[in-house]
Formats: C-alpha cells, structure tokens, sequence
C-alpha cells in the first residue's frame, strides 16, 4: 500500500488506530480543527458538535444550529451567523472579529474572553450569557438582550447599545469609554467600578451612574 493511501486511511502495524476525523459536518460531528473557511454552512445541523479551533473564516452559518456545540478558540472571523442557534455553545477564547450574528440566540451561551470587535449583534439574544472579559469594542448591540448577562471585565468601548437590555447584568469593572449607551436599560444591573467615561445617552449628554 502506498504511503498516500496509508496515510489517508490512517493505517498501522497490526494496531488499532485512532477514528480518523473526516470533517463531515453533522450533529455531535468531531470538527475539531477542520477547516471551513468560506464554507457554506446554511442551516446546517451541528448541534453540539466539537468544532473547537476549527476554522470557521467567513463561512456562512447563517439559520445553522450550533445549540451545546464546542467552539472553544474557534476562528469565526467574519462569519455570517445571522439566525444561528448558539445556545449554551462554548465560545471561550473564540474570535468573532467583525462577525454577523443579526438576531442570532445565543442563551446561556460562553463567551469568557471571546474578541467580538466591530461585530454585529442587533437583537441578538445574549439572555444569561458569560461575557466575562470579552472584547467587543465597537461592537454594534442596538436592542440586544443581554438580561441577567455576566459582562464583568468586559470591554465595549465604543459599542452602539442603542435600547440594549441589560437588566440584572453584571457590568463590575466593564469598560463602556465613548458608548452610546441611548435608551440602554440598566434596571438592577450591577455597574461597580464600570468605566463609562465618554458615554453619552439619547441627547448626548455623558452618562453618571
């Protein structure tokens, strides 16, 4: 046998070897590391799936439903999530730089240190999500939920929160410098040693919590 052959078919000296991982995405599919860069993924099923440090650069995930799916230090960079289902998807360390995520779900999901920055999240549905220590510097989350949301140490300088919801979100040592917090509802939210220089509301005057 051929050393190509034997190496696509994972051969060995009399020993089982290890599944060999056929990025074939699929519900509970192990992506780990595979390569969908530009990939149209359309409403694909990947419900937790492991796609952890998959490259994900520009696909279209658009209506795909990622529910409970790993995507730890996944590359998403400019990908379209429009839709999505990401509820209780593991986000950690993922990077989601300049991502669409237009109306996407993502309840309960983890994104601790995750870089969103300059991506867009419109009604997105962040509801309990752990955003601790995220980047999402001019990020735009007009009329997102983020109710009961875990935002501490996270950094949204310059993000467009135009009738965000933050009720009972935690925002201790968030940095919001130059937001447009407009209309943002901060209803029992925690805002302890939050930095909000420069950010103004609905008539531009800054913001004095």
């Amino acid at each position: 046998m051929s050393l190509l052959v034997c190496v696509l078919v994972a051969c060995s000296s009399g020993e089982s070897s290890a599944p060999v991982t056929t990025c074939e995405p699929a519900e509970r599919a192990d992506l780990e590391g595979c390569n969908f860069t530009n990939a149209d993924l359309r409403g694909a099923n990947l419900r937790g799936a492991n796609l952890a440090g998959a490259n994900l650069y520009n696909a279209n995930l658009a209506g795909a439903d990622l529910a409970g799916a790993d995507l730890r230090q996944a590359f998403l960079y400019s990908a379209n999530l429009t839709d999505a289902n990401l509820t209780d998807a593991n986000l950690t360390d993922a990077g989601i730089d300049v991502a669409d995520l237009t109306d996407a779900d993502l309840t309960g999901a983890d994104l601790t240190g995750a870089r969103l920055p300059s991506a867009n999240l419109p009604s997105t549905n962040l509801r309990g999500a752990d955003l601790t220590g995220a980047y999402l510097a001019y990020a735009y989350l007009a009329y997102a939920n983020l109710r009961g949301a875990d935002l501490t140490g996270a950094d949204l300088t310059g993000a467009d929160l135009t009738g965000a919801d933050l009720t009972g979100a935690d925002l201790t040592d968030a940095d919001l410098t130059d937001a447009d917090i407009c209309a943002v509802d901060f209803t029992d939210a925690t805002l302890a040693e939050a930095n909000f220089n420069g950010a103004t509301n609905c008539d531009g005057v800054g913001y004095n919590p």
